[in-house]
């Protein structure tokens, strides 16, 4: 047993976090810059609040990946509480771009040649964060310039971590399988009336035709998209364009499972599950909110120029800006919606088990 009082600067190991910052615009031979300084600090900053949200994630993943999970167990409320958690993270870190804004251009420049070719490109961590959200290689920007282990690219060791966890379950497929196995729509629960034709199921027969009553002139070739999406109907003359559009990464059953969540949320057994995938959408908002103040930030710091990666610089951001985004299925979830006084009547053998149950 250590005998030694625990001491404030020795639990944190501040002497070797506080002597990690070694500016190269300091080193002999060259003029001190003293915005690098700022420029280390913020990045230092950004990887351990990375460090905290893969920390997280990798709790949530562990619950997902669980065989059987209990909705209204304690498991699933601390999946929303370390949700909840990364959004407050992610917050702070868009905030935090206020904070590297008071550099200017020409603060920036006096150093910036001094960091070639290393890139936050080159963050592994971050990365580990898209790819365990669920960001696919296949729908990355240019993807194939995240397989480079050439100057600019990623050290040999980093990058088969990358692959590694690239490989694995995602937390995207892990809420997909989770969703899958919803049972709210047996025909134990429909009065043995449900059918395996999705679109003569009597909810989604119902609902089909409310929401089709609802579309303006404008809007009718969203019931197209709408049967393609929950039931794997391919539109009338559709284009692989249109079809690459509509088709993303949830399945058909699982979209069927998180529109149903969404709509009766207010029931006891779906709330945590409505605000687990609100989460989700909220992340993925936070993700394209950093990425848009990184782009306008670089816009500011070197214009067109390219990056210190050898990448396109601000070109480059703004096309990952427009395509990283990993729930856009669950976001888009909203264009599906009806008005809450014309949901469909629920079954009382259904609403009894969406309730709370007493002993």
């Amino acid at each position: 047993m250590n005998d030694t009082a625990m001491y404030y600067g020795s639990y944190l190991h501040l002497d070797k976090i506080l002597h990690s910052q070694h500016p190269v615009s300091f080193e002999e031979g060259n003029e001190p810059a003293h915005d690098e300084m700022l420029f280390i600090v913020i990045h230092q900053a950004y990887e351990l609040w990375f460090k905290q949200i893969l920390f997280e994630l990798d709790y949530a993943m562990g619950v997902f990946q669980k065989e059987t999970i209990n909705d209204n167990s304690e498991d699933l409320n601390l999946v929303r509480h370390r949700f909840r958690r990364i959004i407050k993270i992610l917050e702070l870190l868009n905030q935090q771009v206020n904070i590297l804004d008071t550099m200017t251009p020409m603060d920036f420049l006096a150093f910036r040649n001094l960091l070639t070719p290393s890139s936050g490109f080159q963050s592994m961590q971050f990365r580990l964060i898209e790819a365990k959200l669920g960001l696919q290689m296949n729908n990355r920007h240019q993807k194939d310039y995240y397989k480079r282990t050439n100057e600019g690219g990623f050290t040999q060791p980093d990058f088969q971590t990358i692959n590694t966890t690239e490989n694995g379950k995602n937390l995207l497929q892990l809420v997909n399988n989770w969703l899958e196995r919803m049972p709210f729509f047996d025909a134990a629960y429909w009065n043995n009336t449900a059918s395996s034709d999705w679109q003569e199921h009597p909810f989604w027969k119902a609902y089909r035709a409310i929401y089709e009553s609802g579309l303006t002139e404008r809007e009718k070739s969203k019931l197209a998209d709408f049967d393609y999406v929950f039931f794997e109907k391919n539109p009338e003359q559709a284009n692989s364009e249109l079809l690459a559009a509509l088709k993303g990464s949830f399945s058909t059953a699982a979209m069927r499972a998180a529109l149903f969540i969404m709509l009766y949320r207010d029931f006891p057994v779906f709330q945590t599950s409505y605000q687990l995938l609100d989460s989700l959408i909220e992340i993925d908002h936070l993700m394209s909110n950093w990425r848009h103040k990184h782009l306008i930030m670089v816009r500011r710091m070197i214009g067109m120029r390219v990056g210190t990666g050898n990448t396109s610089g601000a070109g480059y951001l703004e096309g990952a800006l427009n395509k990283h985004y990993v729930y856009r299925d669950l976001s888009g979830l909203s264009t599906y919606l009806i008005e809450r006084r014309k949901l469909p009547k629920l079954p009382e053998t259904l609403t009894h088990h969406l309730g709370f149950r007493m002993g």
